[in-house]
């Protein structure tokens, strides 16, 4: 294991080894391309993404497009093309979306790694945090403790094509269904655009619909902040679990009232970081295997899967610890 050391990032630290730092031999290009500017999950990663660009001399740097939308993403990679970047980073809306301007991409011999998207052809690899499956089940295995393991649950997805949301809601459900058989699932996947305002109203007509609603497992960061608003507004923090992928930046104060009972969450300035890393391991002619290790805490002995590796990045925050994640 590499010796580890905190460097300040932002309000939080962001373990790196103590020996980065050091320039590169040759400064790359590398645009980083999210789902949507301005959210606090992309803001995050973008202080990873900052943060290698001062540490190794790189011009590194992120885009993403003002509204999640496919294809102004699409236009953001093609402007990117277009300026010659040496490697892309992308964490795509929609991956099915995003596989022929990245095919363009890697044509014109610029390395592809991409983040939330394991099953997409067109990148050289792509870097996930943990298992997506493993990381579905165990929000799962938490919304039934809280549960009791019976009652109704409702699930959230940012979109029905983002791909690690649906595999971590499929997998929530099948794991679900093989274990705690007197809970059910109402209703299909609740599509929110990661837009708290979309999962709070969503939250109220599923209310409506199915006033014994208990439960609710939400996928984009900002789905379980819309959801606790609705059921905070109903007084019903007491008779409902709320779990989901978030950060303590949003959903904070909804973790203080109880409205949301705990997040599950990686740190995405180290996925930003460490997307950028595999870009200049893979243009240095580095050769990438399984077992190999990346700097950020979390991305050691990565797990290769074909051309999918996985670390072992999870956190899990309820009101007990959030003050130990300031971002």
């Amino acid at each position: 294991m590499k010796r580890m050391i905190a460097l300040a990032l932002g309000s939080a630290a962001m373990l790196l080894p103590a020996t980065m730092g050091a320039a590169q031999d040759a400064s790359y290009k590398i645009p980083t391309v999210v789902k949507i500017s301005g959210i606090q999950w992309f803001n995050r990663m973008q202080e990873g993404v900052d943060r290698f660009a001062e540490e190794t001399g790189n011009d590194a740097y992120q885009v993403g497009p003002p509204q999640a939308d496919a294809q102004l993403q699409v236009q953001l990679i093609e402007d990117m093309i277009a300026q010659d970047a040496d490697a892309i980073t992308v964490v795509p809306f929609a991956p099915e979306a995003v596989e022929p301007v990245l095919q363009r991409a890697r044509d014109q011999g610029i390395v592809v790694i991409t983040h939330e998207a394991a099953d997409i052809e067109n990148a050289d690899y792509d870097i996930e945090a943990f298992s997506n499956a493993a990381y579905g089940e165990q929000i799962m295995k938490n919304l039934a403790e809280c549960m009791g393991e019976s009652g109704e649950y409702a699930v959230f997805v940012g979109s029905l094509t983002s791909k690690s949301h649906n595999e971590w809601v499929d997998a929530a459900v099948a794991y679900q269904e093989e274990n705690f058989p007197d809970m059910t699932m109402v209703g299909d996947k609740n599509e929110t655009f990661d837009d708290q305002q979309q999962a709070y109203q969503k939250t109220q007509e599923l209310l409506r619909a199915y006033p014994d609603v208990a439960g609710f497992q939400g996928s984009a960061s900002t789905d379980v902040a819309g959801v606790g608003l609705a059921v905070e507004e109903r007084g019903m923090e007491d008779d409902t679990c709320v779990m989901g992928t978030s950060l303590p930046s949003i959903s904070e104060q909804y973790l203080e009232t109880g409205a949301v009972d705990r997040i599950f969450f990686w740190d995405p300035a180290l996925a930003g970081y460490a997307m950028n890393e595999l870009a200049v391991h893979m243009l240095d002619g580095g050769e990438v295997t399984d077992g190999m290790d990346l700097s950020p805490e979390g991305y050691q002995d990565l797990s290769l899967q074909g051309k999918v590796l996985y670390g072992q990045a999870w956190v899990e925050v309820d009101q007990s610890n959030m003050a130990d994640y300031p971002f």
